[in-house]
């Protein structure tokens, strides 16, 4: 890759994960805090409220990624993290979960996924787009890894209202970047896909509920995780990143070999399988630990670093996956509908876990994502195999 290339990847990219901290640094913190507000002690509020971002966001994926396409790319993602700022800072002085809920709701209400993805297509060559996405997907894979590190000693030192208040404070730092730091790049035109076909298109349609149902497990998760460590490990919230830390740093050395194997030499489906088929077995064995050998804490930490290297396999491979497999002439539409499914899982975990939490008690929760993941490894198995990689001498 060129150093403008580099460049363009390594920013936009970091503009991505701040949009994903923003939702993820709540995560291992928030199910426990919202007993202490007005209304947090409904679970399926606090579903609510960790999930209604993704609602937010699914709304708003393919008008922003097409506005993108008619106004350019650098308007619209300042727009996003505008708004994504407002919602931190609405978040950040809620004294009860209903204005939390609409702080969530206003922060997702910028959904700059798609113009970002878009933005990285325009700036790489073809022969080197699939590095720049699996950037994209590394840097929600560490973003993550850094909020169950960062979250909980964040929230004991200036508390979930300081929290929201960084994440705004990032996000107006984040215009800064797009604006001075992020290279311009030429609007890339061609005939016009209609939306259509980008729906019915059959590779993508795997991928879309792929990433469906991973943020749905993914979320779903975390409505029960938290409490169940501070339950049964004993361990306050504070304390859960000697969990985390040691857990994701492994995980992310384990799921290096499968990723550069699958994508040297043409085994993503296999990879993807595998990965797949290691998260069914991580939801099973969640749900019959928490329902049956709920004292033997160690074999969560144990299944959580199973679910580590298999979200991270999955996540940094799909986005550049939909980049290779969409018409050349619809990748901000086909990258607009994946985050939209994105955006959709995550609202649907955080509901519905919440809900299942309340009324069917935890264990519920992970015969939901068993479900998910079990239709997703049957419809991933239909997929077709991918070649690596290969050069192109047309640039983007």
């Amino acid at each position: 890759m060129s150093g403008a290339e580099v460049r363009a990847s390594a920013s936009l990219a970091s503009i991505f994960a701040l949009r994903m901290l923003g939702l993820f640094l709540i995560l291992p913190v928030f199910a426990v805090h919202a007993k202490g507000m007005s209304g947090g002690e409904s679970a399926a509020m606090v579903g609510l409220a960790m999930g209604i971002y993704g609602l937010a966001q699914s709304f708003g994926q393919i008008p922003f990624g097409m506005a993108s396409d008619k106004y350019g790319r650098k308007r619209v993602i300042v727009v996003g993290l505008v708004l994504f700022a407002l919602g931190s800072f609405v978040a950040a002085g809620a004294q009860d979960i209903g204005w939390v809920i609409a702080g969530r709701a206003i922060q997702g209400a910028g959904a700059i996924s798609a113009a970002v993805t878009a933005f990285i297509a325009d700036s790489t060559r073809e022969e080197h787009r699939t590095k720049a996405m699996a950037m994209v997907g590394g840097s929600i894979g560490l973003t993550f890894a850094l909020s169950l590190v960062a979250s909980p000693l964040l929230y004991e030192a200036i508390g979930m209202g300081g929290i929201f208040g960084l994440t705004g404070v990032l996000a107006l730092a984040a215009i800064g970047v797009v604006l001075f730091v992020v290279p311009d790049a030429p609007m890339v035109k061609a005939r016009r896909v209609p939306l259509g076909e980008v729906l019915r298109h059959g590779e993508l349609m795997r991928l879309n509920f792929g990433v469906f149902a991973l943020h749905m497990t993914q979320m779903a998760m975390f409505v029960v995780l938290p409490a169940a460590l501070v339950q049964y490990a004993g361990l306050p919230v504070a304390e859960h990143w000697k969990i985390y830390l040691p857990v994701v740093l492994a995980s992310f050395i384990f799921m290096l070999p499968p990723v550069f194997i699958g994508e040297k030499r043409g085994l993503m489906k296999q990879v993807f399988v595998a990965a797949i088929s290691l998260l069914l077995l991580v939801q099973v064995g969640m749900w019959a630990t928490l329902a049956h050998f709920a004292a033997h804490w160690w074999v969560l930490v144990f299944l959580l670093f199973a679910f580590f290297i298999a979200f991270n396999i999955l996540e940094a491979c799909q986005p550049s996956l939909v980049s290779r497999i969409a018409p050349a002439a619809a990748k901000g539409t086909a990258l607009g509908v994946y985050n939209t499914l994105q955006a959709l899982g995550l609202f649907c975990g955080g509901a519905l876990g919440g809900w299942l939490k309340q009324f069917a008690g935890a264990p519920s929760v992970f015969v939901m994502c068993a479900v998910a993941t079990l239709t997703w490894l049957i419809i991933a198995s239909n997929m077709k195999n991918l070649r690596g990689a290969q050069p192109a001498s047309a640039t983007a």
